[in-house]
């Protein structure tokens, strides 16, 4: 039954590329706007309606593109402004939407307006940015950067001191500068004409810091600076929009979210991702999954924005170890286990984003330090080695959470360098591309790619998945992730064994499996009243 007219993102499922690490096309080691544009047959197939590109903007890349120093002008290493037109237009032909990765926090530190904004203070574009007075060695406070040390550095030129909540090469803007706002809407907007189909906005809860007051997130004057934001560029073209937004609460998020379209369409919060850390502690802090609070978290927000909401379903993404290695089995089980986990992210409402490679089982690697790329990671080496963690302690949590398990090149073949490059790619291959690959997925009926493809053409045929309530069941299960989804009449349950143990398990009652239709199945069979390694399947049934 149709619940009315919705907005097109509400049925869409959107896949994650970061380019560097998708397909190369020119021989360089590095993946690229060409070499996208040849792989999108293959996201056709998938069934994807749009792809979330991470930055592709010119930048120095001292955080893989999260630094920009032209927001008008694609970086040399991904191809050309060109390149981007065409990959918007090819994609348009599929049904393919691009989204871009917009970075409003902090621009690169060779950014032109930082260029002439650390000169002199009587620059006009010294306002772009967060400078306080200090003395050399003395930081205004003590904030901290999300990638170690003080969030402040210190310019001679200027004898002040800037903000920068990640890398010191990554100044923080000014928002409370009606200049800088202006001068990022017109760039929007530039976008917008340009045809893409929306906008994933990195760290924007961040935008309304007071670092007097040691307020980074959710400052006072974020949802004034969102709602203008919206008002000047999204609602004049039909986008999808999604703010990163660590520090969300529900309550927060209804805001964000709010269907009247004047914020987002929706937004990232990672709470369910920080269930497996220590309490308090980093993402370095590895401790087993609470998987009670795990469940919880995720119903939360089900039921928090049914109905005046809309809620962004992930498990992973670019900045985030790979699922199947997190909260499945990437030995044993791995087919069978990416499957369920992709079964009980599909069935939940809200938009799914598929990172690269999940759809194929990919998983997390085990480098040597030498190895690894990313600032973050090899910060966190120096900074934890530093305060005495044993090094073999500190290299297990790096491989375990390091955000290059996510970078790892795409496994399309069984070929040299799994397809990726015909060079030196820009970070080694996981080694288990031989057996991993686009390839072989494709040409097994049984793979983890044919359930995901399965699942992004159920949420368009029910609307149900896009719509029902839902109700969490067995909450108190140490195993068991079950859940149903409730519209009009029509009735759909998912049941997932969330570990590796064989678990017995007995239907709810008014479920019957002889009349449910069992709409997709991990394993080929169903054995009534236990629950094998991982397995997970969705019923449907009508009243």
């Amino acid at each position: 039954m149709n619940a009315g007219k919705k907005k097109w993102w509400q049925s869409a499922v959107i896949y994650q590329v970061y380019p560097r690490s998708f397909q190369d096309s020119n021989g360089d080691g590095i993946g690229d706007l060409p070499g996208l544009i040849e792989r999108l047959d293959y996201l056709q197939e998938l069934g994807i309606d749009a792809i979330w590109l991470s930055p592709v903007c010119k930048s120095p890349q001292a955080d893989n593109g999260y630094d920009i120093s032209d927001y008008r002008d694609i970086d040399p290493m991904f191809g050309t402004l060109e390149d981007m037109d065409r990959l918007i237009a090819e994609g348009k032909k599929r049904g393919i939407g691009i989204i871009l990765d917009l970075v409003l926090n902090h621009t690169s530190d060779e950014h032109p307006w930082f260029l002439a904004a650390k000169k002199s203070r009587d620059d006009p574009y010294h306002d772009y940015y967060v400078w306080r007075d200090g003395e050399e060695g003395t930081p205004p406070n003590d904030l901290r950067s999300a990638f170690s040390g003080s969030a402040w550095e210190w310019v001679p030129e200027v004898q002040q001191y800037y903000l920068h909540q990640f890398a010191v090469r990554q100044p923080d803007l000014n928002w409370d500068n009606p200049k800088v706002r202006e001068a990022l809407y017109d760039m929007i907007r530039w976008w917008m004409d340009r045809g893409v189909a929306g906008f994933r906005l990195d760290a924007v809860d961040l935008i309304a810091k007071v670092p007097d007051e040691k307020i980074l997130a959710n400052g006072p004057r974020l949802q004034e600076y969102f709602r203008e934001l919206s008002r000047e560029t999204f609602s004049h073209g039909d986008l999808v929009t999604v703010g990163e937004t660590w520090n969300a609460t529900v309550d927060l998020a209804k805001g964000y979210s709010n269907p009247d379209g004047s914020e987002f369409s929706m937004v990232f919060q990672f709470s369910h991702t920080m269930t497996d850390q220590v309490e308090g502690g980093s993402k370095w802090d590895l401790a087993p999954l609470d998987f009670l609070k795990f469940k919880s978290i995720l119903a939360h927000w089900q039921t928090g924005l049914h109905g005046c909401g809309w809620n962004s379903i992930f498990w992973d993404n670019h900045d985030m170890p790979r699922v199947v290695s997190r909260w499945g089995n990437d030995k044993e089980y791995r087919v069978e286990s990416a499957k369920m986990l992709a079964t009980v992210l599909h069935g939940m409402q809200g938009t799914p984003y598929v990172y690269q490679g999940d759809e194929l089982g990919m998983t997390n690697v085990a480098y040597p330090l030498e190895d690894y790329r990313d600032i973050e990671l090899l910060n966190a080496y120096e900074e934890l080695t530093a305060a005495g963690r044993p090094e073999e302690d500190v290299l297990y949590a790096l491989q375990t959470r390091g955000r290059d398990n996510a970078r790892t090149p795409m496994q399309w073949d069984d070929g040299p360098n799994a397809g990726f490059t015909e060079g030196e790619p820009w970070i080694r291959v996981n080694p288990n591309y031989v057996d991993i690959n686009a390839k072989a997925a494709l040409a097994d009926p049984d793979s983890v790619f044919y359930c995901y493809k399965k699942l992004i053409a159920l949420r368009k045929e029910y609307d149900i998945i896009r719509d029902g309530d839902f109700t969490l069941l067995e909450p108190d299960s140490d195993e068991l992730f079950v859940y149903t989804r409730s519209l009009d009449g029509e009735q759909l349950l998912v049941v997932a064994n969330f570990f590796g143990n064989t678990v017995p398990y007995d239907l709810p009652e008014g479920w019957d499996a002889g009349r449910a239709d069992v709409l997709i199945h991990n394993y080929k069979d169903y054995e009534p009243g236990t629950l094998r390694p991982y397995e997970a399947f969705m019923l449907y049934q009508k009243d």
